[in-house]
């Protein structure tokens, strides 16, 4: 007997602080004016997407003292850009990364919850933790939590703000004009949560929302990140958008979930994914790398360079050769909030790894960190890349992609006249909306019906 074909979940992601965006583009908008965010989002509803996505930074980064201005700076509050989305489309999930290491669990179920009501249930919050000092001190809370800590306090956050929507049951509002009767339950929204992190009662005060909980989803790759996902996310980020590495963290992922008494189809793997678009496969294939050249200028390629070298090279030539001297592996690091930064753990190593690729290839600087940075995933005609995602979600590489367009806001456009109608042909992507909630539209079940279960593709 074949197996049933999956349905493709998209989203799309509204590129935040980096240079995927080619912000000197003439074709290129603002990254702070409401109506960047409409154009996107009303794309992404047309085509019919699951949700848009919207990240979070919470400190400017800086480069040796000086803020990192070589790409997109600064972005406006996410609650308020998604309830202001709220009330221009109509069907379109709506998640925002909200820090559970410098905010408080009723603040933030209540701001998620306000948004369920506003949207008619489509929230949706992606739980991250703040990794560094650097951020922290723009906190009272700064830089003190360990990274086993972290963890530990986001679980707790999550725990706290769910005992915080469950609170209310949703059937407490009887509003009767002839009695004057509004509430049918003295006791609704009080709680009490004692626990190592939080120690709060008292009552919350938002009713339970159409969702009842926002969806939520979460980011982190370390062992850490992958069991709380497990344990307590609908939904998980994953930058592995390659086949094999896709397959390999999918399997991963949805092995620890029986341990928390949860099926494979409890929990979502999307992947982003960035994509370049052509007449055909070798046009887009030009496109592709005239657009990895203007995301990676000579100055950017400098900069990216002292992300493992922790040193000013600013007197080097970026089309000439990398340099001969060792990075400095001490503490204090030249790239303040970068998430960069930790992934050269032994820069040393990355360092000898890369050199040997530019004699190889006789790359220069621009070369190497063009070719050993983040490249499109899905690159060439329209077919061919309905074609690519459709094999690698069949494959179990993933359940669906998060699509990061590089051009800000009509980047998405394209895709979505050209590929999805594509999907749609093939019978793996949605023609209509069939539900009115983002629980609805990735197969999760209400809070009140059972948890998160998801509901299986046929």
């Amino acid at each position: 007997m074949s197996k049933p074909q999956k349905q493709i979940h998209l989203a799309a992601h509204f590129p935040g602080v980096n240079n995927t965006t080619v912000w000197s583009d003439p074709r290129a908008g603002s990254h702070i004016e409401f109506s960047s965010f409409v154009h996107f989002a009303r794309t992404a509803e047309r085509a019919k997407f699951d949700f848009l996505f919207l990240a979070e930074g919470l400190r400017l980064r800086e480069q040796g003292g000086r803020i990192y201005d070589l790409d997109v700076v600064g972005r406006p509050d996410t609650f308020t850009v998604l309830a202001a989305l709220a009330a221009v489309t109509d069907r379109l999930g709506l998640t925002g990364t909200i820090n559970s290491t410098f905010n408080e669990p009723y603040e933030v179920a209540r701001q998620f919850a306000s948004l369920d009501h506003l949207s008619d249930g489509r929230s949706a919050w992606n739980v991250v933790t703040s990794w560094d000092a650097f951020t922290g001190e723009n906190f009272r809370r700064g830089g003190f939590l360990p990274q086993d800590e972290r963890y530990s306090r986001a679980k707790e956050f999550l725990a706290t703000a769910n005992e915080l929507f469950d609170s209310w049951r949703g059937d407490e509002i009887i509003a009767d004009r002839a009695t004057g009767t509004f509430l049918s339950d003295a006791k609704a929204g009080a709680f009490v949560h004692e626990g190592r992190h939080f120690d709060i009662h008292g009552r919350f005060n938002v009713p339970r929302s159409p969702q009842g909980r926002p969806v939520v989803f979460q980011a982190g790759d370390s062992e850490e990140g992958r069991e709380f996902a497990a344990s307590s996310a609908d939904a998980i980020f994953s930058r592995y958008a390659a086949l094999d590495t896709g397959q390999a963290f999918y399997t991963d992922v949805k092995s620890r979930l029986a341990k928390y008494g949860r099926r494979p189809d409890q929990l979502l793997i999307l992947p982003a994914a960035s994509f370049v678009l052509g007449d055909t496969d070798a046009e887009a294939e030009e496109i592709a790398h005239e657009v990895r050249r203007r995301q990676v200028s000579g100055a950017t390629a400098i900069k990216h360079l002292e992300f493992v070298w922790n040193r000013d090279l600013s007197g080097y030539d970026p089309d000439g050769p990398l340099p001969d001297i060792d990075p400095d592996t001490g503490e204090d690091h030249i790239a303040r909030g970068r998430a960069q930064v930790r992934m050269y753990r032994d820069p040393l190593a990355v360092a000898r790894e890369w050199r040997e690729l530019a004699a190889a290839h006789n790359w220069s600087i621009r070369d190497l960190v063009i070719e050993t940075g983040n490249r499109q995933n899905f690159i060439g005609s329209p077919a061919t890349v309905a074609r690519t995602i459709n094999d690698y979600v069949q494959a179990d590489a993933s359940d669906g992609f998060i699509l990061v367009p590089y051009i800000t806001p009509g980047g998405l456009d394209e895709f979505a006249d050209k590929v999805v109608p594509l999907l749609q042909e093939q019978g793996v992507f949605r023609t209509e909306y069939e539900g009115t909630t983002l629980r609805d539209h990735l197969g999760l079940a209400h809070p009140d019906e059972g948890g998160t279960a998801h509901r299986a593709a046929s």
